[in-house]
């Protein structure tokens, strides 16, 4: 089942896909209210409804040789970074590229969103907390991530976060394509089963710490391959099994 987000009658509404129809629900994971609507690609929003964004930095080993962080032994435990809600951008939706950096990146990643609260998970009973699953854009300010104490204008910039088309129900985590192009060429080109944290270990070690509430959103780290964006492009991300995240630079 995919579970999407749409603005409708000038509100966002949650609904249920349905080949071209959109069943109205309660909520994320509530029930169909018997409303329908037709789908309109335009209308699509992001898929999330957080009070935050947890970020894996770092956990593909390509990645990592890719931006030289690889001199010493690999990460021991999942490197977490956040992203505020107002980074989030929906599908389809242009970014402008910030006038204040000189070296704008994408990272296309697996993103899922949690459904119910979280909190002190095992890697038996993760996934079960997971509402769904979609394809997320890291955008990075790449030049700035340098001398930012907390990636905070590299990674966490509004905007900086599309998130997309929809939520996956019914999806398995552990072997999934990841590719990500950009003006129709491929860039990134990987599957989950490189990630050198799967995602429930992700969840395990965070909800340690922070307790995830319903919608929030988890992103599970890039492969190898990123690269600039300039004026013009467009990105996307496509996860096999989902379909495909489009942003346009402006």
């Amino acid at each position: 089942m995919r579970t999407v987000r749409i603005q409708h009658a000038g509100q966002p509404h949650w609904g249920q896909l349905d080949d071209q129809t959109v069943h109205l629900t309660t909520g994320m994971t509530g029930k169909r209210t018997g409303e329908t609507v037709p789908l309109d690609p335009a209308a699509l929003l992001a898929p999330a409804e957080p009070t935050k964004i947890v970020c894996v930095g770092r956990n593909y080993l390509d990645h990592i040789r890719e931006l030289g962080n690889d001199k010493g032994d690999l990460p021991k435990e999942p490197g977490i970074f956040l992203k505020g809600p107002n980074t989030l951008a929906e599908p389809g939706g242009t970014v402008q590229r910030p006038d204040w950096t000189q070296n704008f990146h994408f990272e296309g990643e697996l993103a899922l969103v949690i459904g119910t609260r979280a909190q002190h998970l095992t890697p038996q009973n993760a996934l079960a907390h997971v509402a769904g699953y979609t394809c997320g854009l890291d955008l990075t300010a790449r030049d700035l991530q340098k001398g930012d104490l907390q990636w905070f204008r590299a990674k966490a910039a509004d905007r900086f976060c599309p998130l997309g088309p929809w939520l996956e129900t019914e999806f398995d985590p552990a072997d999934v394509h990841i590719t990500t192009r950009v003006n129709g060429v491929v860039k990134q080109d990987s599957r989950t089963m490189h990630m050198i944290f799967d995602v429930p270990t992700i969840l395990t070690y965070v909800t340690r710490f922070v307790t995830l509430e319903p919608g929030d959103v988890v992103l599970t780290g890039t492969p190898e391959g990123v690269g600039p964006l300039q004026s013009g492009d467009t990105v996307e991300v496509e996860v096999g099994g989902i379909g495909v995240l489009t942003t346009p630079i402006g």
